[in-house]
């Protein structure tokens, strides 16, 4: 049955000209298109039956014609029909605070990640692997997020499915499967159900996108950001053949897990402060797992950070406004260049990475003469011999370490992504050998996304609080860092900053 016009009865706010304080300051910044409320706040428009963000350059409506909703998913469940020029599918995600929030999120993730590869993911499951009840995680996820699980995956899909209707020329059943729909009829219906008209109607009022050699895509997030801050982080740390820094774009080599095999592919972001977003390019190779490649990018580039709930919290620290904690494209890799990376420096630990890379690396064909090869994924390094790995200049200490991580990576034991769960994830690294505090606190301020994470013992940490405490001690130091929380993996990102300054 096809979805009604928009009835004001569903609406969870009251017009902003009501005696309602919060409802005038959500139009209040509607009206400054402030885009701090970017992702945090969508409005929906009872003349249009549109819902918009809060940035979107039309006439602002009349106050009595607003709804205001928390979420992409309560606006459509109300009715509204996303807005064709502001695109709702770019604004940033959200940033969860307190710990129902974060588990409500985490299920979030792994929904989504579940749907993109192609696999079913029944809540009791999902709630079991959390620790849960089936009944606590549908709670606490309709209360973070304002809809059910099914009704949230729905409105991830379609705007996802949206912004590569208007932004690609992907064929419409290549976007339905890459949006995480069984079926081409099933995403026919979804939109037609939700958005009041075809699919391909969509594509006719955007235009026919060009067809480029590259798939295009935006991703907005919320100012400040410090741009220059990322990229030099990127820029010291980019392995040869792997990754490269050039000028406001980053760019590496990627593969992706798909239908029991792997796409390899490149993927390039470049910034465009001006506009708030950032600009990534993709192999068209990689297009059947676009919306996963975009979801590792949201990651590695912390797109859905806050500022506005980061920064006042780490006031007391030097460093600019709107650091972001860079985060991991490939989960595995990470951490394997987090073991490269002890008690070494920066440059030696780059060094290593790519004698790694040229050793065990696949070569791979792109348009950049910089990018020549993906980085070993786990099976070739669990089954390398231990001599290969230690004539490259690893001491045994971490090629035990490597491949025990590899091993467990590649059976499946242990997921390395922000949407694995935290504790679980932790003390599996902890029992393995050679991976001691240091590097755990790297893995799960990278690759696991976890912005409490904090390494007490780095060099670069307490060098930099040594001004403030006296002394480099670590127990000064995450005695410190209790005021930073739950933000403490952007502190260190500025600690390290005004080492380099």
């Amino acid at each position: 049955m096809r979805r009604a016009a928009y009835d004001p009865g569903m609406a969870t706010r009251r017009p902003a000209g009501a005696s309602d304080p919060a409802a005038r300051a959500q139009y209040a910044a509607l009206r400054s298109r402030d885009a701090r409320f970017d992702g945090r706040l969508f409005v929906g428009v009872t003349s249009t039956g549109v819902y918009c963000r809060p940035v979107c350059r039309v006439r602002t409506p009349l106050a009595r014609n607003c709804r205001f909703f928390a979420s992409a998913a309560l606006a459509e469940r109300a009715g509204f029909r996303p807005c064709l020029r502001c695109r709702p599918e770019r604004a940033p995600g959200l940033a969860w605070v307190d710990s129902s929030q974060a588990l409500a999120l985490v299920a979030a993730r792994r929904l989504a990640q579940a749907a993109l590869e192609g696999r079913a993911l029944a809540l009791p499951a999902l709630a079991a692997t959390l620790g849960v009840t089936d009944r606590h995680l549908r709670r606490i996820f309709a209360a973070a997020h304002g809809v059910s699980p099914l009704e949230y995956l729905t409105t991830q899909r379609l705007l996802h499915a949206k912004q590569l209707l208007a932004d690609t020329a992907l064929p419409v059943t290549q976007i339905a499967l890459a949006s995480g729909f069984a079926s081409l009829r099933r995403f026919n219906a979804a939109f037609a159900e939700r958005y009041r008209m075809a699919p391909t109607a969509l594509r006719r009022a955007h235009g026919s996108a060009p067809r480029e050699p590259a798939l295009v895509v935006r991703l907005g997030y919320r100012p400040p950001y410090d741009v220059a801050g990322m990229l030099h982080f990127c820029a010291r740390r980019a392995v040869a053949g792997v990754e490269a820094v050039a000028g406001d774009t980053l760019r590496r080599t990627l593969a992706m897990p798909h239908a029991g095999g792997v796409l390899a592919g490149w993927v390039a972001c470049r910034f465009r402060p001006e506009r708030h977003e950032i600009e990534v390019a993709l192999a068209p190779v990689l297009a059947p797992v676009l919306a996963a490649v975009l979801q590792r990018v949201r990651r590695q580039l912390d797109v859905d950070a806050d500022p506005a709930l980061v920064d006042p919290v780490l006031a007391g620290l030097p460093g600019p406004a709107g650091v972001r904690v860079p985060g991991a494209c490939d989960g595995f890799e990470t951490a394997v260049r987090v073991i490269l990376g002890q008690q070494v420096t920066v440059a030696a630990a780059r060094t290593l990475a790519a004698r790694l890379v040229e050793a065990l690396g696949v070569s791979i064909a792109t348009p950049f003469a910089d990018l020549t090869r993906l980085f070993p994924d786990p099976a070739r390094i669990a089954g390398a011999a231990p001599a290969q790995l230690g004539r490259l200049g690893i001491v045994r200490q971490r090629v035990r370490a490597l491949q025990a991580l590899a091993a467990e990576v590649q059976a499946g034991r242990l997921e390395l992504h922000p949407a694995a769960p935290l504790g679980r994830t932790l003390e599996q690294l902890r029992a393995l050998p050679g991976i001691g505090a240091w590097s755990v606190q790297m893995i799960a301020l990278r690759a696991l996304g976890w912005p409490d994470a904090f390494p007490a013992g780095d060099l670069g940490v307490l060098a930099a609080l040594e001004p403030l405490l006296g002394a480099r001690e670590p127990r000064a130091a995450e005695a410190a860092s209790a005021a930073w929380r739950p933000w403490r993996a952007y502190a260190v990102l500025r600690l390290w900053h005004s080492l380099e300054t």
